[in-house]
């Protein structure tokens, strides 16, 4: 079964599946600065947009493009700001 979740009073929104690969999301951000936080490894791949992402220890965010991936290691804070409507898969390991 499908679950919806919603973050941010609507600005984040996500679909979380399972499938083949493991537990996955498929979402959309608007335009903004987001703070998360992961319980397990995240590999997110863009698919629309560009994210600017700033991933603990480092010190300058690097951004991210359709068709990219980077990775947050569990049990950590990361920070991401869309440039416009962003869409991206996040896998969960």
């Amino acid at each position: 079964m499908l679950k919806v979740n919603e973050y941010f009073e609507g600005a984040v929104k996500s679909i979380a599946l399972e499938n083949n690969e493991g537990n996955a999301t498929i979402g959309v951000m608007e335009n903004g600065e987001y703070e998360f936080g992961t319980s397990t490894i995240e590999l997110m791949t863009i698919t629309s947009g560009i994210l600017d992402v700033m991933v603990p220890g480092e010190t300058s965010w690097k951004s991210f493009s359709k068709g990219e991936t980077f990775r947050v290691e569990k049990n950590v804070r990361f920070k991401v700001k869309a440039n416009g409507q962003v869409a991206y898969y996040c896998l969960y390991i």
